[in-house]
């Protein structure tokens, strides 16, 4: 017997029936038998229910239903006939003690009394069966008394099948009553919904932590795994609900139906359907259906997800629009509704967006759901008239059905998609249950691969930086499928930057929005009050330089007089001993001097003190006094600061401290960066979450810092790997103050290393046993304390998906560690590393951290051959924010950059030189239309400007051959003012002339071969420009063609001629330049 959770197990294991939810129900039972007895009922003087043996299949009964919710378990081969007075149960002895617990109950609640009718162990139960009639028939009116039964339920067991022939023999009229439980069942009280919501939490929990992360896994690592298999293994986390991070009791959970995982192009979307052996299919343009759904105590809930591999546009459509369909549909569950709008408001969606789907849609939008999988009678389909109440449950469930997709691949050119959800109906609206997400960037999947049977666009001619198409190595190795990808990301730039231009002319014509410097108002020197009054002036007993520091002043002997002066007047001192008198020098901030902030009307008629000198004898109190000043002026100049600092902050809410009753989510012994002020030792805190923000806290009462959720803009997750930190990072809408520090990203983490030192230096043995115990300390270390932040940051984000933090979008963002990449920031190399929404360092400080919807360009420098490094510069919609400039990042990483700038959809340029943005963005706020008209960004794009060139590239490369008339074109070409771009003697130039004369029509080989020969006889010392420049052909050739006149081509070690060079941009690094100046360098082209 199957406990729901509504009986109560007693001492020594015997099972107890909840007596309060049984009489509530029977009364409500009795009352809507009675109510719509003629309509739902049949009209029947009694309601005969016979139960079946249990069995090991998976199936759904009304009988077995109405067991549980009005007794709180199944009783197996027992009847159950009920009348108007009495209520019969045919069953063991054992099931009698049970059942006779519940007379008094039944008696006050209807009125009825419980007659017991106990089997024998090997009797048929015929008597009793003939006894139960005849008080059927005493209590009808009729002389054939109507008797309701579940029609569709066949007997099972020879007890059911004994009562089916005695109910068939004896005189009365059989009706069934199955629409009537069907809407005595539909609307759910409090105790049932939250079983439904418990099993539907456990459901969409099973689907997020494990069956989403095995797939990506499964796909990932290129494994083979059949859907056979990950119906097992998903089944056991079911059933074993720790495993999914539920803590629900495994004995009150069971699976509605095995797991179903389809994939491949065969897809059955019908209710009963179940996954095969087949190897899940993860193939571009493949789709994978899963399916999943549990019980808790008897009631049901369903989760059904599809995921898209590298989809194509139909799919991609489909998937749109039944999302779409899928959102109206749960919309129009609202109580008063007919059943059948449900239906229709999806219909309507493919009717506006793709009609052509229609033939493809499920027939029906899901049925009611609870005890029964699927409740009979509650189909939202277009015919059912039935009206939707509050408190129903339903499962919403669209499909489309074997789709054409464009390719020939027999596992693809059909495919299916399925979208479920529990739902629950409201007072108003519609609550989901199976909170996880559909949204298509959550469920489509792009790994970078062209199907074969995917036509390929014709490849234009590729121009790298102005250049001819030079192939790199992995270039020339590759095959059509990676020349592909490289087109599909010129077009989507292509794309980008139309789109680009077009949102930046919307955004300037709108006005550009700037922001101020966020420096607060500086204290004029009439705010700056020593002693309110005369009398307050304190007199010493000798005329020497004094220091109040109460008062912050400095007293100062002026014509037998002591003067104060506020020490912020105090502008700087200085002290110089002699051999007999020290000199003490003292400077004071006047109005009309440079960074002085009071040049107001009301200093004009005032008398200003602008500097003084005194001497004296006493070398010890004129170096205290100085100091005393100096170390006042410090103090007073800090505490200024930081209250000019706190002047501009946003104030925030109060932080609402979590219940003591609730568990608190808390993580000890972090610290914290920005760190707390102060000469004192650091400590450690303790990091709580609260219900509207973050507490971090030592045991310093003012060492506490609160972050609001409504403050948090960013929130970064990132467990240890290489470094030696786990650290949560938030970077916030406006700055707080830590300590004394006003900032934006503050940082909580953990070292997960120790860092000992040796006594004695010598190194161990990697095959030293103790060596290898204290690595694998450090390892577990690691991975405990990774373990316990990802607890943490999975409670945070169950916390902020509750429907108050909706608006906020919160949610712990994990660093993307694969694409990251090396570069300088600010001033130190560091590793950066890209996330779902933002370009992040977050070890080295300063911190850095670059929205990615704050981004309009990014522009790609000192990018071309031969250069080992290259820089980004990062221009903000912002044109008023400085261009973030990432510098010296390795030339390895600049195809994986593009790739990761492509998928985010940013739009990236690429150029040779550094350009100066402070200017370029200068004129474009100036003149915003002149700027739309140009083209935008266009002016970035080097292919559209060196098209020309590419032209006459082409054609020079036709049979290119070195000749001794190129050098003399060099020099007409050559705008430099230079005389030459060779120094040599005469003789050097006669024998380049004769060498020249040889080397016209030689190949390659034949002149390496010469400058082979010419290095041994004359050494490399000894070697003429003219050999020297020969060499640096042939070492240019190696990587492509030679170099044309006319092409805008240039040598590694010159800035090519033409758009923004400049004799203040910084040139690509030379590797092996040779004496003398630029004019002596020289160049090819």
């Amino acid at each position: 017997m199957a406990d729901n959770g509504k009986a109560k197990s007693g001492s020594g294991g015997a099972y107890t029936i909840n007596l309060e939810n049984f009489s509530k129900r029977l009364k409500e039972f009795y009352d809507h038998w009675n109510g719509n007895k003629s309509d739902l009922w049949g009209s029947s003087d009694a309601i005969a229910i016979a139960t079946p043996p249990p069995s090991d299949d998976l199936r759904y009964l009304k009988s077995s239903a109405l067991n549980v919710w009005l007794l709180g378990y199944e009783f197996p081969e027992t009847i159950i006939v009920f009348i108007q007075k009495q209520i019969h149960f045919l069953c063991s002895q054992k099931k009698a003690n049970l059942i006779g617990t519940l007379k008094k109950a039944a008696n006050e609640a209807v009125g009825a009394d419980i007659v017991l009718h106990v089997k024998g162990k090997n009797g048929d139960g015929i008597d009793l069966m003939g006894n139960i009639l005849c008080a059927v028939c005493a209590q009808s009116k009729s002389d054939t008394p109507v008797v309701g039964h579940i029609a569709k339920e066949a007997p099972e067991g020879k007890l059911l099948e004994t009562w089916a022939e005695k109910l068939s023999g004896e005189s009365v009229q059989l009706t069934d009553v199955t629409n009537g439980f069907s809407e005595l069942f539909a609307v759910k009280d409090a105790t049932e919904i939250i079983c439904v919501k418990k099993a539907a939490y456990l459901t969409s929990s099973v689907m997020k932590n494990f069956v989403v992360p095995t797939m990506e896994k499964v796909i990932d690592e290129e494994k083979k795994v059949s859907h056979s298999s990950l119906m097992d293994d998903t089944e056991k986390i079911i059933l074993d609900p720790l495993k999914a991070k539920v803590k629900l009791k495994a004995e009150n959970i069971d699976i509605c139906y095995p797991p179903v995982f389809q994939s491949g192009g065969k897809f059955d979307l019908r209710p009963g359907a179940s996954s095969n052996d087949d190897y899940l299919y993860y193939d571009p343009t493949s789709v994978i259906i899963c399916a999943i759904g549990s019980r808790y105590s008897n009631y049901c809930s369903n989760v059904a997800r599809t995921f898209l591999i590298d989809a194509t546009l139909t799919q991609s459509k489909a998937y749109e629009t039944l999302l779409k369909a899928q959102e109206a549909a749960l919309a129009a569950c609202k109580p008063g509704n007919q059943m059948c709008t449900v239906y229709q408001a999806a219909v309507a969606v493919f009717e506006n967006n793709a009609p052509e789907l229609l033939s493809n849609l499920t027939k029906s939008a899901g049925t009611g759901m609870g005890l029964e999988f699927r409740e009979s009678g509650l189909n939202l389909n277009p015919k059912n008239d039935r009206l939707i109440k509050e408190g129903m449950i339903f499962n919403i469930c669209l499909g489309l059905n074997n789709v054409q997709a464009e390719t020939n691949n027999e596992k693809t050119k059909q495919f299916s998609l399925l979208l479920a959800d529990t739902a629950l109906v409201t007072d108003k609206t519609v609550e989901i249950l199976t909170n996880c997400s559909k949204a298509v960037k959550d469920v489509a999947y792009s790994f970078n691969e062209d199907e074969e049977e995917v036509p390929k666009p014709k490849r234009p001619k590729v121009e790298l930086n102005g250049l001819e198409a030079v192939h790199s190595k992995t270039t020339l190795r590759s095959d059509n499928q990676e020349m592909s990808k490289e087109e599909q990301r010129r077009q989507h730039q292509a794309e980008l930057a139309r789109q680009k231009n077009e949102e930046t002319a919307r955004r300037l014509a709108g006005g550009g929005s700037g922001s101020g410097d966020g420096r607060g108002p500086a204290r004029a020197s009439n705010e700056l009050v020593a002693y309110k009054n005369v009398n307050d002036v304190p007199s010493p007993r000798e005329l020497v330089v004094h220091v109040d520091q109460r008062n912050e002043a400095v007293l100062l002997p002026i014509y037998g007089s002591m003067v104060p002066f506020h020490v912020s007047t105090v502008k700087s001192v200085t002290s110089h001993q002699d051999n007999r008198t020290c000199t003490i020098r003292i400077f004071f901030n006047v109005p009309g001097m440079p960074f002085s902030n009071d040049n107001n009307l009301k200093s004009q008629g005032a008398i200003f003190l602008k500097e003084i000198t005194f001497r004296s004898k006493d070398p010890r109190h004129s170096s205290e006094v100085v100091q005393q000043i100096k170390t006042l002026r410090r103090q007073v100049t800090s505490r200024e600061s930081e209250r000019a600092e706190r002047a501009t902050l946003v104030t925030q809410e109060k932080l609402q401290l979590a219940s003591t009753k609730t568990k608190q989510m808390r993580l000890n012994d972090l610290w914290i960066r920005p760190p707390f002020g102060g000469r004192g030792r650091k400590l450690s805190g303790t990091f709580e979450a609260h219900v509207n923000g973050f507490r971090y806290s030592t045991s310093r009462a003012d060492e506490r810092v609160d972050i609001m959720y409504a403050n948090i803009k960013h929130a970064f997750f990132q467990p240890a790997e290489k470094e030696m930190i786990t650290l949560l990072h938030f970077h916030l809408h406006n700055h707080i103050m830590v300590g004394n520090k006003k900032t934006k990203d503050v940082q909580f983490y953990v070292e997960v290393m120790d860092v000992v030192q040796t006594v004695g230096g010598s190194r161990r043995s990697a095959l030293d046993p103790d060596e290898i115990e204290e690595e694998q300390r450090e390892r577990d270390r690691k991975n405990r304390i990774n373990m316990e932040f990802q607890n943490y940051v999975n409670k945070v984000n169950d916390h902020w998906s509750q429907p108050q933090f909706k608006g906020l979008d919160l949610e712990f963002d994990i660093t993307l560690r694969e694409l990251g990449f090396h570069g300088v920031p600010h001033k130190a190399s560091a590793f950066i590393i890209p996330t779902s929404t933002c370009l992040v360092e977050l070890i080295e400080t300063p911190f850095l951290v670059v929205t990615l919807g704050e981004i309009e360009i990014v522009n790609l420098e000192r990018v071309g051959f031969g250069t080992k490094n290259f820089d980004m510069a990062i221009v903000f919609k912002d044109f008023k924010k400085d261009v973030l400039r990432i510098d010296s990042i390795p030339s390895s990483s600049l195809d994986a950059i593009k790739e990761w700038l492509d998928t985010t959809d940013l739009k990236y340029y690429e150029s040779r030189l550094n350009l100066n943005w402070r200017p370029i963005l200068k004129t474009i706020i100036d003149d915003p239309r002149q700027f739309v008209e140009d083209g935008g960004w266009e002016f970035l794009n080097m292919e559209a400007s060196d098209s020309e060139a590419e032209e006459e590239s082409e054609e020079s490369d036709q049979g290119y051959e070195p000749s001794d008339a190129e050098p003399e074109s060099e020099s007409e070409d050559d705008d430099s003012g230079s005389a030459s771009l060779v120094e040599s003697d005469e003789d050097e130039d006669e024998d380049s002339d004769e060498e020249s004369e040889e080397d016209k029509g030689k190949t390659w080989d034949e002149l390496e071969r010469e400058a082979t020969n010419a290095d041994r006889e004359h050494g490399a010392e000894s070697d003429s420009e003219e050999e020297r420049r020969r060499r640096k052909v042939k070492t240019f050739s190696k990587s492509g063609p030679p170099p044309q006149r006319g092409s805008g081509s240039s040598s590694k070690h010159h800035p090519p001629p033409g758009r923004g060079s400049s004799g203040k941009s910084r040139p690509p690094p030379d590797r092996g330049s040779s004496k003398g100046g630029l004019s002596k360098k020289p160049k090819f082209g």
